[in-house]
């Protein structure tokens, strides 16, 4: 009698401290013959909580409420049997009062976090929410995983690398060690039974694809406390905001995460529900969700294109692998420019400190159809060009494998051929030197004997060729990397090839990389290179030597040009002066330019003629 008198006395103060909108609608539905009688609601949590998570949730194509599969059913069924004698008495009023809590709880969420939260209609008016709990992540967290393990753990990655190697001595290396600035969220999936808030908390799971079943029941063990702090409350909101802002530190994960093996004989909670169960699937989402976020931030943002300097945001963009990126315009300009000449080995990021390649997914939203086969068809041949041991078919000029001392044979006309005359194979015959078969072709032409006008026109284009091989054997070199022949017509000894990119040496012919190859072994400019370039030099700076030695000796002769103010010396008596400088001609009198000596000087002019000095 006193539990029920107790009883009461508790639904009476709900009924008392309920809103208006509560109070109205629990006197309306009275008025419509409901009764007040008691019904039986569960109080306890003691269940199952892993049947919340085979519910299949599935958004509608439009965009809609979340709908869910037939296995609500059977989950709601389930709970019921598990609470059968574990309820207590509620009136029909603390019913819908705790209905009306829960409506409003929902809408709150809903307006909040929005596409965050599904809420579900079960079996019997029950809630089933589910919402995607985002995580704060600190500043330069880390994720490291050891070596692989049957069964794994998530610890505090407040570590040094010295820590890789374990107490008995066996060396776990850092498989993947990489930054990342978004987790996957936390699937927090709620169950409201009738007795919340007032007299039961919501029957809940959590769910993470990144955190093991040991931190997943901490999480749970927390939950459970702030339901205790706020009894009969709404409690939804405290959770979720807990879980964004605290749940990292609460974990002590605050420098990062250290994935390893543990002991999985250790107690969990049945509420914690892990989303992988293999560190080698943890490292690849967690990469992936933090790119597809980080792409998405980047797209939200404004930034300035460091070609045309024109901001735009970040999905007028394009992001290349190395972090660097440039607007749309100016990446399609730039692209279809080097496909167009031929130069697509230098389709590379256009920040001049960075020389990585541009992928090929990448050029071909930039690219058109037609310009895209282009750069497909002009790389493979760059690239055959650059191996050593292709060659091409003098006949229908097929790329051909080179083998077996300079020997090659055609895959589709079959024609075996000498890969340095380019003709028929010849074994145990020396191939002859370009001048030794300019010689034969100019005795056959100047004979006697007349040929045909086809062969004459052959064997005009083969001396051609064979003059052309000579002049590029005497004054050019083949590049190391790809033998394609370069000649070099001034400057320095570093030379790179325009068919691979390949720098080398023009005096030993070495692949380098930079200017250390000249500090110790070659020159970087010959002596007649050198001895030119001061030539050239001298002849631009001797008359301005000249004129400065006039200018100090005589003094009062001189007079700055009025087109580029180099100061030039009246020769004698002469005031009309030309200007080494610029090249024009102008008056020492008046200091005018002079288009013409006979409109400027004359009777009504300045004298040609004269001692004066400047004025």
């Amino acid at each position: 009698m006193e539990a029920a008198a107790h009883r009461s006395e508790e639904e009476q103060c709900v009924v008392e401290e309920s809103n208006t909108i509560t109070a109205t609608k629990i006197t309306r539905r009275l008025r419509q013959g409901q009764s007040s009688s008691f019904v039986s609601v569960p109080l306890q949590a003691d269940y199952n909580e892993k049947e919340i998570l085979p519910l299949i949730v599935c958004k509608e194509s439009s965009g809609g409420n979340a709908k869910v599969e037939s296995e609500l059913d059977d989950v709601l069924d389930k709970f019921k049997d598990e609470d059968e004698g574990k309820d207590i008495e509620l009136s029909q009023d603390l019913v819908l009062i705790n209905d009306q809590l829960q409506q409003d709880e929902v809408l709150a969420l809903e307006s909040i976090y929005g596409d965050n939260v599904s809420v579900l209609d079960g079996k019997g008016g029950l809630r089933l929410l589910q919402i995607q709990v985002n995580i704060d992540v600190p500043e330069n967290f880390i994720v490291s995983q050891l070596q692989s393990s049957n069964v794994w753990s998530v610890d505090a990655g407040n570590f040094q690398e010295e820590d890789a190697t374990r107490e008995d001595g066996n060396s776990n290396e850092f498989v993947y060690t990489f930054n990342v600035q978004y987790l996957p969220p936390i699937t927090l999936t709620c169950l409201f039974p009738l007795s919340y808030p007032s007299h039961g908390p919501p029957r809940f799971t959590i769910s993470a694809q990144w955190l093991n079943v040991l931190k997943i029941s901490k999480l749970c063990h927390k939950l459970d406390s702030i339901w205790t702090e706020q009894f009969g409350q709404e409690v939804i909101y405290q959770w979720i905001e807990w879980l964004h802002q605290s749940s990292i530190s609460y974990l002590c994960f605050d420098n990062g995460i250290l994935i390893k093996p543990c002991d999985p004989s250790v107690y969990t909670d049945r509420r914690a529900v892990p989303g992988c169960i293999s560190p080698e699937l943890v490292i690849p989402l967690l990469m992936t969700y933090n790119a597809e976020k980080c792409n998405e931030a980047f797209r939200r943002n404004q930034y300035v294109c460091a070609i045309c300097l024109t901001e735009y945001t970040g999905i007028d963009f394009r992001r290349l692998p190395c972090k660097h990126f440039f607007c749309l315009a100016c990446m399609e300009t730039y692209c279809k420019l080097h496909v167009k000449e031929g130069t697509v080995t230098k389709l590379v990021c256009p920040d001049a400190k960075c020389a990585e390649m541009i992928p090929p997914e990448l050029l071909k939203c930039l690219l058109g159809k037609q310009a895209y086969e282009r750069w497909e068809s002009l790389l493979l041949k760059k690239t055959l060009d650059s191996m050593c041991d292709v060659v091409y078919c003098p006949r229908c000029q097929t790329p051909c494998i080179e083998y077996d001392e300079n020997n090659a044979q055609c895959s589709k006309c079959y024609f075996s051929f000498c890969t340095l005359c380019n003709e028929r194979r010849h074994v145990g015959v020396e191939c002859m030197s370009p001048e030794a078969k300019l010689n034969i072709f100019q005795a056959r032409q100047n004979s006697n004997r007349f040929t045909a006008e086809d062969q004459r026109r052959k064997e005009t284009n083969l001396i051609n060729e064979l003059k052309n091989m000579k002049e590029i054997l005497n004054n050019s070199k083949q590049c190391p990397s790809c033998k394609m022949a370069i000649s070099k017509d001034g400057g320095c000894n570093k030379m790179v090839c325009g068919n691979c990119g390949q720098f080398f040496c023009y005096r030993c012919n070495k692949a380098i990389k930079g200017y250390e190859h000249f500090r110790s072994g070659c020159e970087l400019f010959d002596i007649d290179d050198i001895l030119a370039y001061e030539m050239q030099m001298h002849q631009h700076v001797a008359p301005q030597r000249l004129a400065e030695f006039h200018r100090r000796l005589y003094v009062d002769n001189g007079r700055r040009c009025p087109n580029c103010s180099q100061n030039n010396v009246k020769v004698q008596n002469n005031n009309h002066i030309h200007c080494f400088s610029c090249q024009i001609h102008y008056c020492f009198s008046c200091g005018l330019i002079v288009r013409k000596k006979s409109q400027h000087y004359g009777p009504k002019g300045c004298k040609q003629h004269s001692v004066d000095t400047a004025r």
